[in-house]
């Protein structure tokens, strides 16, 4: 008794193919594969293609927008360090700070979530 080159498994002499994993065991020609196989082969190809879409799909969204979360956390501390050297500088008054680094907060917020609802408008067009 022999065995599978792939996967190991105990295979006969007379077998083409193992019963485990599928490896050809003996050099075949494509003439010699029945047609059923090959069309059930490409089934089953695509079905695979089709469950990893969805995830390819998934991945390359978040990968496309996971910058935005830094962008916004980078222009809040740059506004928080603006409005304190204002403040040092004593151009705006104290007691000003807090209110006016809110406002900046939500309009950078506003922008974005405008800036997300345009890109979800584009994607999904109206029917």
């Amino acid at each position: 008794m022999s065995y599978c080159s792939k996967c190991g498994n105990k295979v006969e002499k007379n077998m083409a193919f193992c019963s485990k994993c599928g490896a050809p065991l003996k050099s075949v020609d494509a003439t010699t594969v029945p047609i059923q196989n090959r069309q059930e082969e490409k089934a089953e190809k695509q079905e695979k293609n089709e469950k990893d879409e969805p995830e390819k799909t998934e991945k390359q969204e978040k990968e496309e927008h996971g910058f935005f979360g830094w962008l916004i956390g980078g222009l809040i501390l740059i506004a928080t360090g603006l409005l304190a050297t204002l403040q040092l500088a004593k151009i705006i008054p104290k007691g000003t700070m807090i209110p006016t680094l809110f406002l900046i907060i939500g309009s950078i917020v506003i922008i974005s979530a405008l800036y997300f609802v345009n890109l979800a408008r584009k994607r999904t067009p109206k029917p």
